[in-house]
């Protein structure tokens, strides 16, 4: 597919790249640049930068970089034409209708195990969502939906669906549409697990919330039953989830993820719900950035998803006890596995966020989020007073003593002082002695914590395999490679100098093979642009290691202010260069002659010698 030059410049124009890398990856400015944690690779420490300056993105680490369209390339695997259509739509850019239908009519069919399973995800989520919004065997379940308070359109947002109860209606459906191997069918956890080969609906009669991943493509399902019916219909799940595929894995997805991200950012904290009707629920009410947990215990690997956009995070469980406590087992795992701040809002008992918006309203329910929120040490307050009598010493003592020991998680000195205050008021007891028992749990804890740690290296030293560390080996470059950056640079934004370079006595050659590929690229590009620029030239080259070099070499600290001296001495020093590279590749060659006996090759091997070591006198 072919997009005009006046659209891509259009599309660069009124795009920045910070506006479409936020939404992806969480960015603190430091200096001239933005850095925050690369999205192409794990990472403890930010490495990954970006110029808005220079309108690029570099990451120290692994080395990837480029323009916007390269980091969506990069990330989601798009082709040039479908990243520039991407950040057009992230950036709210219009694109002519005609484009975008091409587009879509040129896009290839994916015959990839995981293209054949997205694709038999986006037939099956059509086929659910058309049964409840337009059959009547769907009826039942959309007056459900509608009764709880979700809208139609909230329904199309979220393509909710509904599995019919005739357990074989799926896999006709699907016939229809491909011809879709047994094998991939059962790969899909679409169909429930027999020992036969009748493939039968997993999630018959329930109600279908589509699962996305980041980049919005459904690949799992979650089918909740609707009907509290006798027999069966009691003792089956609430939920019941896609089980694993090669697409699906649970503990790395987070629901809604995908429509919040820019939310998230933008408001700068991600609400985290227990449940998908409660996300939904708080989206339809104006708080999009909520996400929800695929009915399990917070992972990492979704605490690093987070990560990636905001530094902190609203706990908003249920208000009953199976709420308190999974909201204590989410503050437990985020304050040690990550630096969140924390925060917590519990619903009135017996509540939960749907509920509460259905009995208080929208607005009741953002003014709750917004000031209705506890400091992590206020809900564990509250929390271990639940199990304890404040009016039995030993129950005084036992909550003293627990929540000193939950202040350690505290960095904040004047946070601190604060619950010293609250403790001494509430039990009189002097300040003083508050702070002394805590100094002594903090050093406990302090020296539990480095012994720990020190047998986890122990023990990794021991056990764990060698691996290869992303970082790559940054080195000092030799004045040659200096040389030749350098020329390159000039030569990008000043592609006049090529009539000076084609001006030598001598073919003109840089002595990096990337570098004279890089040049001779660039020949062909400025022939071709009408006005050539550093970001349209990165788009110019297919090589993803020849866009890197040319990030590298464009957020080089240089001078903007340069003169010919300055391009005649890097010129001298890579003519030198390559002079060298000849001579000594010259005299191995007179040495194998010599060795041979080749006298006529000898000859004329002495006479290049002479001629390549008056060259470099001159030079």
């Amino acid at each position: 597919m072919w997009i005009p030059d006046e659209t891509l410049e259009r599309v660069r124009s009124q795009v920045n790249i910070v506006d479409v890398v936020s939404q992806f990856v969480q960015l603190k400015k430091q200096g001239k640049n933005l850095f925050g944690y690369c999205p192409f690779h794990d990472e403890r420490t930010p490495s990954f930068s970006v110029r808005e300056e220079k309108q690029l993105f570099h990451c120290f680490s692994c080395g990837r970089g480029g323009n916007v369209f390269t980091f969506l390339m990069e990330l989601e695997g798009l082709s040039f034409p479908e990243a520039v259509l991407k950040v057009a739509e992230l950036a709210a850019v219009e694109i002519d209708p005609a484009i975008q239908a091409q587009q879509q009519q040129q896009k290839p069919a994916a015959d990839t195990k995981q293209g054949k399973l997205l694709n038999l995800y986006e037939w099956t989520s059509e086929f659910y969502h058309h049964i409840l919004l337009n059959t009547t065997t769907g009826e039942e379940a959309l007056n459900y939906l509608l009764e709880r308070g979700l809208t139609r359109e909230t329904i199309k947002q979220f393509r909710l669906g509904y599995s019919p109860p005739q357990r074989v209606a799926l896999k006709q459906y699907l016939s229809g549409k491909a011809d879709y191997e047994n094998a991939l069918l059962k790969e899909s956890g679409l169909f429930s697990d027999r020992s036969d080969d009748e493939l039968l609906d997993r999630f018959s009669n329930r109600i279908i919330f589509p699962i996305r991943n980041r980049q919005g493509q459904i690949i799992a399902f979650s089918g909740r039953k609707f009907l509290e019916g006798e027999g069966e219909q009691a003792n089956i799940p609430k939920y019941l989830n896609s089980p694993e595929t090669a697409l699906f894995n649970k503990s790395t997805v987070l629901f809604n993820y995908d429509s919040a991200r820019s939310s998230i950012r933008r408001e700068g904290m991600v609400i985290l719900f227990e449940g998908f009707m409660d996300v939904i629920s708080a989206w339809q009410a104006g708080v999009k950035n909520g996400v929800a947990s695929m009915g399990t215990s917070l992972t990492e690997e979704q605490i690093h998803l987070l990560d990636k956009v905001t530094d902190s995070i609203v706990i908003a469980y249920d208000g009953d006890t199976p709420g308190m406590e999974a909201a204590k087992r989410a503050t437990d795992f985020l304050t040690e596995k990550s630096h969140f701040a924390v925060e917590v809002v519990l619903f009135p008992e017996k509540s939960d966020p749907d509920d509460y918006i259905k009995n208080k309203g929208p607005e009741a329910f953002k003014e709750l989020l917004a000031h209705g929120r506890e400091t992590l040490i206020g809900f564990l307050m509250r929390y271990h007073r639940l199990s304890l009598n404040l009016n039995n010493e030993s129950d005084q003592l036992t909550y003293i003593e627990q929540i000193l020991k939950e202040m350690i998680r505290v960095p904040s000195a004047i946070e601190r002082e604060m619950y010293f205050q609250q403790l001494a008021e509430e039990f009189q007891l002097p300040i003083d002695t508050l702070k002394e028992q805590f100094h002594q749990y903090l050093q406990a804890f302090q020296r539990k914590r480095t012994q720990e740690r020190k047998q986890e290296f122990d023990t990794q030293k021991q056990e764990a395999p060698v691996i290869p560390q992303v970082r790559k080996q940054v080195r000092s470059l030799n004045p040659l490679e200096k040389a030749e950056r350098l020329l390159l640079y000039r030569l990008f934004h000043h592609p006049e100098i090529l009539g000076k370079l084609h001006s030598q006595p001598e073919p003109f050659q840089f002595a990096n093979e990337d570098s004279q590929l890089l040049f001779m690229l660039f020949e062909s590009y400025a022939a071709e642009a009408t006005e050539p620029r550093v970001d349209g030239f990165i788009d110019y080259i297919k090589e993803r290691e020849l866009k890197e070099k040319v990030t590298e070499i464009e957020l080089m600290s240089v001078s903007e202010e340069f003169n010919d001296e300055e391009v005649e001495d890097c010129i001298k020093r890579i003519n030198q260069a390559s002079l060298y590279h000849q001579l000594e590749d010259s005299k191995k060659a007179m040495q194998e002659a010599s060795r041979t006996g080749d006298l006529d090759t000898q000859r004329t091997l002495m006479m290049e010698i002479v001629k390549l070591t008056r060259q470099l006198k001159n030079n």
